[in-house]
C-alpha cells in the first residue's frame, strides 16, 4: 500500500461525509449521508436537527468508509477534518470524532478549510491540474475570485458584497414556488424558460471589478413578483392562491404564466442568467488581466449547467482552460478534504488535540 493515506471527515452543513483518499488525487472510498429529506419540509437546513443527525450517522458513515476502502484505522497515514466555516452545532460533531479517532489510533490530525476543500475537488477529477490558476467559488455562503497561487494558499481578488450566488438562487427558488433545494431545482427549470425574457439588472462595483452584488437582483425578481401578486388582486384572479408543487410549509405559491405572458421558467431563466453572465465575464476577465489561462470553478453552484457551458464558451473564446468537478464532488463531502488535507500534510500543518469548530474561519486562514 504504497502512498499517503487520508481518512477524511466532513459535516459543516448537512451531509455527514467520510472518504479514504490517496496522494491526494486518488478516491478510494466516498460515503455521504445526506440529510435533504429532512429538512426539505422546513425549506432550507434547521441547524440543531443537522447537528443531532450528524451525532447518529458520524460512526457508521466512518466505519463503511473504510471497509469500502479495504482498509482500517491503522491502514491510514491521518485523519482530516473540516474545522470551519460552517454551522458550529455540525462541525463541532464531526471535529470531535476526527479527534477521538485520530488520538485513539496514534495518527496526525489536520484541520481543514471547507472551501479549500471545494477547490481540491478539481484536483481529484483533473489529476493534470497544479497550481497557479483562478477560481470562482461559488456556494450558499461564498461567491469569490481567487488566485490559487499554490497548494493552500489563495488570493481574494473578487467577493460578493451581499448574498453569495447560491443564497441568491435558493432564495429565488423558494418565491417562485420551487421549495428545498432551490439551486438544482431552478437550473431544471430554467432549461425551459427563456433567458432573455426579463431584463434582470447586472450589478456593477465602483472600484471592485471582479466584486458580486446579488441583492438588488433579487430584490428586482421580487418585486416582479410583489406587482403580480398585485395585479392579482385587483383583477380578482387569484392565481396565486394554489401552491405549485412546493414542499416545504410557507414556500411561495406561483403562477405557471403571469399576465404579461412571462412564464415561471421564463423568470428562472433570465435569474439565471443575470447570475451566471456576471460570474464568468468578471472571472474571464480577472483572468485576462492577471494573465492566467486556466480556470476551475468550485462549490456547490460549479454543478449549475448554464454556468459550466457559459464559462467553458467565454473561456474557450478567450484562451482558457476550464475545470470543474464531477457534480458528486461539488456538494458536501469529504474525498475533497481528503485532497486539501494531503497537501497541508506534505507541507507539516498538523492540528494538536486543542482543534475546534472555526464557524467564520477565512480561506487561507491557517488552523
Amino acid at each position: 500500500m504504497k502512498g499517503t493515506y487520508i481518512l477524511a471527515i466532513e459535516s459543516s452543513c448537512d451531509e455527514t461525509a467520510a472518504a479514504v483518499v490517496k496522494d491526494g488525487r486518488q478516491v478510494i472510498s466516498n460515503i455521504i449521508s445526506s440529510q435533504i429529506d429532512l429538512h426539505t419540509k422546513y425549506g432550507g437546513v434547521v441547524p440543531e436537527l443537522a447537528s443531532r443527525k450528524h451525532i447518529e450517522k458520524i460512526n457508521p458513515v466512518i466505519t463503511e468508509a473504510l471497509v469500502g476502502a479495504g482498509m482500517t484505522i491503522q491502514d491510514v497515514d491521518a485523519v482530516a477534518v473540516t474545522c470551519g466555516p460552517g454551522l458550529v452545532g455540525s462541525l463541532l460533531v464531526g471535529v470531535g470524532a476526527a479527534k477521538a479517532v485520530a488520538f485513539a489510533a496514534g495518527k496526525p490530525l489536520i484541520g481543514v478549510h471547507h472551501i479549500e476543500g471545494h477547490v481540491a475537488a478539481n484536483y481529484i477529477c483533473h489529476p493534470d491540474l497544479e497550481p497557479p490558476f483562478l477560481c470562482l467559488i461559488v456556494s450558499g455562503g461564498h461567491t469569490h475570485i481567487v488566485v490559487v497561487e499554490d497548494y493552500g494558499t489563495y488570493r481574494i481578488i473578487g467577493r460578493t458584497h451581499d448574498d453569495a450566488a447560491g443564497e441568491a438562487f435558493d432564495k429565488i427558488a423558494r418565491a417562485i414556488g420551487l421549495g428545498y433545494p432551490g439551486g438544482p431545482k431552478l437550473d431544471k427549470l430554467a432549461k425551459q424558460g427563456d433567458p432573455t425574457a426579463v431584463p434582470f439588472p447586472r450589478a456593477h462595483i465602483d472600484g471592485c471589478p471582479y466584486d458580486f452584488s446579488f441583492s438588488g437582483l433579487k430584490s428586482a425578481v421580487l418585486n416582479y413578483l410583489n406587482i403580480e401578486k398585485m395585479k392579482s388582486k385587483a383583477g380578482s384572479v387569484q392565481r396565486f392562491g394554489v401552491p405549485t408543487g412546493g414542499e416545504a410549509e410557507g414556500t411561495e405559491a406561483c403562477p405557471e404564466v403571469f399576465s404579461d405572458g412571462i412564464t415561471r421558467a421564463d423568470l428562472a431563466a433570465s435569474f439565471q442568467s443575470a447570475v451566471v453572465d456576471v460570474l464568468v465575464s468578471r472571472t474571464v476577465a480577472a483572468a485576462n488581466a492577471l494573465g492566467m489561462d486556466r480556470i476551475a470553478i468550485a462549490g456547490g453552484v460549479a454543478c449549475n449547467s448554464a454556468l459550466r457551458a457559459a464559462m467553458l464558451t467565454l473561456g474557450e473564446e478567450n484562451g482558457k482552460k476550464v475545470y470543474y468537478p464531477d457534480p458528486i464532488l461539488c456538494t458536501d463531502n469529504a474525498a475533497m478534504i481528503g485532497s486539501a488535507a494531503y497537501y497541508e500534510f506534505l507541507s507539516g500543518h498538523t492540528a494538536d488535540w486543542t482543534l475546534n469548530a472555526v464557524p467564520n474561519l477565512k480561506l487561507g486562514e491557517k488552523i
